[in-house]
């Protein structure tokens, strides 16, 4: 059964568990689809306003494009927890002779470049996100200004958790030149995120504090 067909009951029962998975990459993802989430609601209230007729056009296209990120952060709260099952699995492979040593060694090392991909993926569509909400700021229904201020924290939220877990997994990479490239990208990505949210939420507070 995939974690994204549990109740929040079933996940959250899970997630704190004594099983190291699902765990905080996953949680990043579902926050980061909570955030995604929001912003369609926005649009959908913003476009069923006829007060806010003008922003309906754009409203309607940014629904569509938070709802195909809606989706895809989904898949990656499994992507996530099954990465980090390739991993486990190769820790538990035998170790008895050399070659055996070498072979498991490579497979822990394949397995965690591979647990890069779920959070760094979550960092790119966190921003893509917030990239959506930053459109919607003067056209959109005000009053789901907390909801949106609600999605852009959650997306702020999950890229930090995303990012962190790329950091834990780069630090057990051998491979200098995937690390060094991996770091660049989400680095790169995650000051845009900070510098972006932060000023998102600013305008979201001036909003509500009229």
């Amino acid at each position: 059964m995939k974690l994204i067909d549990n109740t929040i009951t079933q996940f959250t029962n899970e997630l704190a568990s004594s099983s190291p998975a699902p765990g905080g990459g996953s949680t990043a993802a579902v926050e980061a689809t909570f955030g995604a989430s929001l912003i369609a609601m926005v649009c959908e209230l913003t476009i069923g306003n006829k007060k806010y007729e003008q922003c309906h056009e754009k409203a309607e296209n940014i629904k569509k494009s938070a709802l195909v990120l809606k989706q895809e952060l989904l898949e990656t709260v499994d992507e996530d927890t099954e990465a980090f099952n390739l991993v486990s699995a190769a820790f538990a492979m035998k170790k008895d002779t050399d070659e055996e040593k070498a072979l498991r060694r490579e497979a822990i090392q394949e397995g965690t470049k591979k647990c890069c991909e779920p959070p760094l993926k979550v960092v790119h569509k966190s921003y893509e996100g917030l990239l959506l909400a930053n459109q919607l700021i003067d056209n959109y229904n005000t009053n789901t200004a907390s909801d949106l201020g609600t999605g852009i924290v959650s997306l702020k939220s999950a890229a930090q958790g995303a990012y962190f877990n790329v950091l834990i997994n780069v630090n057990s990479i051998k491979d200098e030149e995937f690390v060094l490239k991996t770091k660049n990208e989400a680095d790169e990505v995650y000051r845009n995120i900070i510098k972006l949210a932060d000023e998102l939420y600013e305008k979201i507070i001036n909003e509500l504090d009229k």
